[in-house]
């Protein structure tokens, strides 16, 4: 049993998973991740030591037994960030034209596993007092053509995690808007697009551990609000 704090980060292999993953691990955590790209996930792993990649899908049930054993292995759980994301098909389509096999899958990674994820977690996150984190978007509370896929299925885990914090009090439950990255998901959005503009995942890291430091209210919160109390804290402090 390890005396380190643990977490266990799905989607863990790049992008703001891997970002988070690194920054709690040189904080001292032991962080559970996983991936689809076996390859990719263990490279990620062996750059930092106190990352233990458990590589598979999200849906697949016994790869969400095997991310559950693996933190029971580690003796306690204390943050479970529900970060895996399936975008849908790239170009984002119409309403209209969204193939219905697709939408499922969406809502398979994006609602279905985290909530399933959580039925198997609970019982360590009650014991430590710990936290949960969804990762949502804007595109869960803003009406984007073309991100009629994508969007619900973030405000459907937006809802799940707003319950969740109802039901569980012993147990912090945030949602959390990171805001546009460049990582290679939004790319997909942007297929053929110049997307250098948009921060690297590694800017929002600070935000969302402020949010976890502070052990703010549950609750759906935005990155860029993190952010911007925090600069003026330091803004005032420097007066």
């Amino acid at each position: 049993m390890t005396s380190h704090p643990v977490a266990l980060i799905t989607g863990g292999s790049r992008g703001l998973g891997l970002a988070l993953a690194r920054a709690l691990a040189e904080r001292g955590w032991r962080v559970v991740v996983d991936g689809r790209d076996a390859a990719r996930l263990a490279a990620a792993a062996a750059a930092t030591p106190s990352l233990l990649p458990v590589a598979g899908d999200v849906t697949d049930p016994d790869h969400r037994r095997a991310l559950a054993d693996a933190a029971a292995d580690l003796g306690r759980l204390d943050l479970f960030v529900a970060n895996a994301s399936e975008l849908g098909p790239s170009p984002l389509p119409r309403l209209a034209d969204a193939p219905l096999d697709a939408v499922r899958a969406v809502y398979e990674t994006n609602v279905i596993a985290p909530l399933a994820l959580l039925q198997l977690l609970l019982p360590p996150l009650r014991a430590s007092g710990g936290t949960v984190l969804t990762i949502s978007s804007d595109a869960a509370v803003e009406a984007y053509a073309g991100w009629g896929v994508y969007g619900p299925s973030k405000a459907a885990l937006d809802h799940l995690t707003a319950v969740l914090a109802t039901e569980e009090p012993s147990v912090r439950a945030y949602a959390l808007d990171p805001g546009d990255m460049r990582t290679e998901m939004h790319q997909r959005a942007f297929p053929g697009e110049d997307i250098s503009d948009r921060p690297p995942p590694e800017q929002v890291v600070p935000a969302i551990l402020r949010l976890l430091d502070l052990r703010l209210d549950g609750g759906r919160h935005r990155a860029a609000d993190l952010a911007t109390a925090a600069a003026q804290e330091t803004a005032g402090t420097a007066r």
